[in-house]
């Protein structure tokens, strides 16, 4: 039975203030343990590489089945990730109601649907795409159940920056769907996601820090308490901005209107990390920041795939032109 009182985390916060929709959508077993929240962001990513590549766009097909198998292996990472943690998310309040611990679901059914979504990924990928995607693919979901959750989590504050790398994946996939290889754009989309990421989950760990603290998971805000979380997250937060600002050049065509329609972006995030900076326990700034965290990502990947557009490429033959003209009658002097 899930328990009827709401999830409190970190200052009385609940887990359906923080992510709305769990108060309105409540999964079936099977769907809730593949973590299908977590999945839109990652297939975002993974179109942001395909955008990079002069590959794009992709053949429907191609792109379909390259969508379906990153999703397909994206489910199986987020059953065995609830299947190793079971036991551990039995201890935690936040998710002693989850399918596993709660035992509205068995262990071996939920093995065997990881193994199933890890086949049927595979195979989708290998006959839709090419290998190069399919083992990427796969090597994400080793990296996020072996390296992060296995290994990292349980022993060293830093496993978010280090187990960052399966969050990241998924760009090298969309490059390698797109083009048959990883050139330099989309390795520049995976240090993005990877710088990205800390910030990113910190904000939340904020919130959930009692929790992890309960179960002895050495998050950072467990470890090193707020005031220095909050420094660590300023700094990956600057050096995303600064990272993001390389994707004018990663861009086959198309950069200066990315630059152009990055500057409110990076101007709202730096707002709000120096907001949370100035007040480190306020609970209201940690999760707009984590908030605004996931928009961020998402903005990202739209701006990467609309300044591929036909348009995007006109502008900046325009811009750079008059650049060239008022450059020429000495206007900058």
């Amino acid at each position: 039975m899930v328990s009827s009182t709401p999830e409190m985390l970190q200052g009385g916060v609940t887990r359906e203030q923080i992510v709305p929709s769990r108060k309105r959508i409540k999964l079936p077993a099977w769907l809730e343990i593949a973590k299908p929240r977590l999945i839109p962001l990652l297939l975002a990513t993974t179109l942001g590489g395909m955008a990079l590549s002069e590959g794009w766009p992709l053949p429907s097909l191609r792109l379909a089945c390259t969508l379906g198998g990153g999703a397909l292996a994206a489910a199986a990472a987020g059953v065995l990730n609830c299947i190793w943690e079971q036991d551990l998310d039995g201890r935690m309040q936040r998710t002693s109601g989850r399918a596993l611990p709660s035992g509205r679901l068995s262990p071996t059914a939920a093995f065997i649907g990881a193994i199933s979504c890890t086949l049927a990924a595979a195979a989708l990928l290998v006959s839709g795409v090419n290998c190069l995607a399919a083992g990427l693919s796969l090597l994400g979901l080793c990296s996020y159940v072996l390296l992060y959750t296995a290994i990292l989590k349980p022993r060293t504050p830093q496993n978010i920056v280090i187990g960052g790398v399966a969050g990241a994946i998924p760009p090298l996939v969309g490059a390698a769907a797109a083009s048959g290889h990883v050139g330099l754009s989309g390795w520049w989309l995976f240090s993005l996601v990877m710088l990205w990421t800390p910030a990113h989950f910190w904000a939340l760990a904020l919130l959930l820090r009692d929790d992890y603290r309960a179960v002895g998971i050495p998050m950072l805000p467990v470890i090193q308490g707020p005031v220095v979380t909050v420094r660590a997250i300023s700094r990956y937060g600057w050096a995303t901005v600064l990272l993001s600002g390389f994707g004018v050049w990663a861009l086959p065509e198309g950069g200066l209107l990315y630059g152009l329609l990055l500057i409110p972006f990076n101007a709202r995030l730096l707002q709000m990390v120096h907001q949370l900076g100035a007040a480190p326990e306020n609970v209201d700034r940690a999760k707009g920041l984590f908030r605004w965290s996931i928009f961020y990502m998402f903005g990202i990947c739209l701006l990467l795939v609309v300044s591929r557009l036909p348009m995007a490429a006109n502008f900046d033959l325009q811009a750079w032109s008059l650049l060239q003209q008022m450059a020429s009658s000495g206007q900058f002097i």
